[in-house]
């Protein structure tokens, strides 16, 4: 987190993982990972007492797509895959860019019950390709190469 002064020389903790702000997941199944921000805690819960983030991320990228295949074949590679998780803050490394995507069906209880999870997951999905069709924010979409 970031430290500036204030006016009075005390300084203040400056809070840049918002909902909407783009992260790596750095740690676990998910390492490499481009996930959205969908509710952060940076005091922590009760029952998790560590800054901690839920978070909406791709778990398979769509691939490329050219005009020589077929409509059925670009269908297919133009879909992806999520996962929906909470994580530590310090397993995100956040970037500079935000995807405003409302996400109403992930919340905290859904990441507890797994039927739950699996809607929210197929919810996620369609918002995210919605979103993909658009042809906005090219570099959430593509894999991170390293």
């Amino acid at each position: 987190l970031l430290l500036f002064l204030t006016c009075s020389g005390v300084a203040k903790m400056v809070k840049f993982l918002k909902p909407g702000k783009v992260v790596v997941v750095l740690s676990g199944r998910f390492a490499g990972k481009k996930a959205v921000i969908v509710k952060n805690h940076d005091d922590g819960t009760s029952s998790r007492p560590y800054g901690h983030a839920l978070v909406v991320g791709l778990q398979k990228e769509p691939r490329k797509v050219t005009k020589r295949q077929s409509a059925k074949k670009q269908a297919k590679k133009s879909t992806l895959k999520t996962f929906i998780k909470t994580v530590n803050y310090n397993h995100l490394m956040p970037t500079r860019y935000t995807l405003d995507c409302d996400f109403k069906s992930v919340s905290t209880d859904v990441v507890e019950n797994a039927t739950k999870k699996v809607e929210a997951r197929k919810d996620a999905k369609k918002q995210l390709e919605e979103k993909f069709k658009t042809g906005k924010n090219r570099w959430f979409f593509t894999k991170l190469r390293f």
